[in-house]
């Protein structure tokens, strides 16, 4: 099978170039010659680069359906549009596009009455907390209270798994969207309590007091990367109020997972497989960086 990556070629670091050298000095391709200029020029070359692609893909994604949602979720589908135009407007202030992400959240609302996902990337939650959120943007108290009782009604089945795009997990995020742009308590611990412990519990059996004080499965496979597996888990949990063997069991795991980084740096995608390939989000260094970077914090 061929390689599922591209080659990373970039150098490691690159100093920057004062303002007054001329950029023709400056040897290698187009990209190096760019990282070699003034921070800001970059920064703002990349901004206008980043909006340009933000209205491609609102063309392609939403106005080039006319407005109708066949996929609502934000993983895969017309949510994650909203969530790019609302993140855009976190940098612009672009009522424009808090606008529109309004309407696509709307959409998005009704398209996933009943979907029986509820999560933040894969489900209903995602679409209950945007639209919380973006309508406390907007200043429409009554519409934030709409969605965040929607959001309340939402109920987790018995035998839902523990990961971040199907799971409890995924759920937590959802509610800590919330509650970092809402509010501390917008969504009390009697929400999320339950959750946390029920996510402790399964980890602490399936762990079975081995090395690792807290591990996972999806479809029996024991995953390390953030999409279903330990590292995404970790992740919401530490956002989470934790007690204190919770805290030190969440801090044994992510001890044990960095123990078993391999010698590229890239992780195992689960426990066992010596595969060193996949480097994305899902199963990869890429995703296990990001948690790794919030237990520092």
């Amino acid at each position: 099978m061929a390689d599922r990556f591209f080659p990373n070629e970039m150098p490691d670091f690159v100093p920057e170039t004062p303002v007054e050298q001329a950029a023709s000095e400056i040897t290698g391709d187009s990209l190096t010659k760019l990282l070699y200029l003034p921070y800001k020029t970059v920064a703002e070359g990349l901004k206008r680069s980043a909006l340009d692609l933000k209205q491609t893909v609102v063309k392609e994604t939403w106005e080039r359906s006319g407005g109708r949602v066949h996929d609502f979720p934000l993983y895969t589908g017309a949510l994650g549009t909203a969530y790019l135009l609302f993140k855009s407007y976190q940098i612009t202030n672009s009522k424009d596009d808090l606008n529109l992400c309004s309407e696509i959240v709307k959409a998005c609302d009704t398209a996933s009455l009943n979907s029986r996902h509820v999560t933040f990337i894969c489900g209903r939650a995602g679409v209950c907390a945007l639209g919380a959120v973006v309508a406390k943007y907007n200043s429409n108290g009554r519409l934030c209270d709409q969605y965040i009782n929607k959001f309340k009604e939402i109920k987790l089945p018995r035998d839902l798994p523990n990961e971040l795009l199907y799971g409890r997990a995924g759920f937590l995020w959802a509610c800590s969207f919330l509650n970092k742009n809402i509010g501390k308590d917008t969504i009390s611990s009697n929400y999320t309590r339950p959750v946390v412990e029920e996510i402790i519990k399964s980890g602490r059996r399936l762990a079975n007091k081995g090395r690792c004080p807290l591990m996972y499965e999806w479809h029996g496979k024991k995953y390390w990367g953030a999409a279903h597996g330990v590292a995404g888990i970790m992740h919401a949990l530490m956002d989470m109020e934790l007690k204190p063997d919770e805290v030190e069991d969440v801090k044994g795991t992510l001890r044990y997972m960095i123990q078993n980084r391999f010698p590229s740096g890239n992780y195992p995608s689960s426990k066992g497989n010596e595969s060193d390939r996949l480097v994305h989000w899902c199963h990869g260094a890429s995703g296990v960086a990001l948690t790794l970077v919030k237990a520092v914090e």
